[in-house]
């Protein structure tokens, strides 16, 4: 996943510095709750799981650039109610590390601007989350108005994130790029809560995962 080199550069591509570690360092947040609560190892496998994941997101489902940016099945809201929102991040922080190192190294440059376009909708997602997901509700009851409106939010976020990137990096000669993204990732909309539907009623017949490490324990039970 990377926005196209070039679209920010110069002293611009600072800001990104910012927003990147700002975003690296509420991940860390959330990995310090997330120890507290189920230990160093269940954070860890699941770090590890989501990681693997993303790269498999991002080289093997399809792709394709379009506009200022690629089209990808990233699957953010699927790894937030499945692992938890802490080892989401790691899984996409380190995914799109390793695939700049070992596959596109043009896009280490851009790092930051990645970064931060992937894991702030997943934090805004986990607000959302917050607030309309019942106390009472385990993650595999979800309903598909629900799935619906978080993998919307994730993926309007990356969208939004992408189109301040191109007018903050290029002015606003960039508008058709941008609108010509965002029209393509309305697949991605339609698409994802369907496969978040299908990937929680399969956990749903996996009653051994209960209380397992593998997964967020918000899964099965209600908080």
């Amino acid at each position: 996943m990377h926005i196209e080199p070039g679209i920010v550069d110069g002293v611009k591509i600072a800001l990104s510095y910012g927003t990147g570690a700002a975003a690296g360092a509420y991940g860390l947040k959330l990995a310090y709750e997330t120890v507290k609560e189920r230990g160093l190892g269940s954070l860890a496998v699941r770090s590890v799981a989501a990681t693997a994941a993303v790269f498999t997101f991002f080289q093997v489902l399809p792709h394709f650039p379009v506009g200022v940016s690629e089209v990808h099945f990233i699957l953010g809201s699927t790894l937030f109610l499945i692992l938890g929102a802490a080892p989401a991040a790691f899984g996409l922080a380190l995914g799109l590390l390793l695939q700049g190192l070992m596959l596109a190294p043009f896009d280490l440059p851009q790092y930051g601007v990645n970064l931060t376009t992937l894991l702030v909708p997943l934090f805004a997602l986990q607000a959302l989350a917050n607030r309309i997901i019942a106390p009472g509700t385990a993650y595999v009851n979800l309903k598909y108005s629900q799935t619906l409106a978080l993998s919307t939010a994730y993926q309007g976020g990356v969208v939004a994130w992408v189109a301040f990137w191109a007018f903050y990096g290029q002015g606003f000669a960039a508008w058709e790029a941008v609108a010509t993204f965002g029209g393509a990732y309305m697949m991605v909309v339609l698409i994802e809560p369907l496969v978040d539907l299908a990937v929680l009623a399969a956990a749903k017949t996996l009653k051994g995962l209960d209380g397992s490490s593998l997964v967020t324990a918000r899964l099965f039970r209600t908080a």
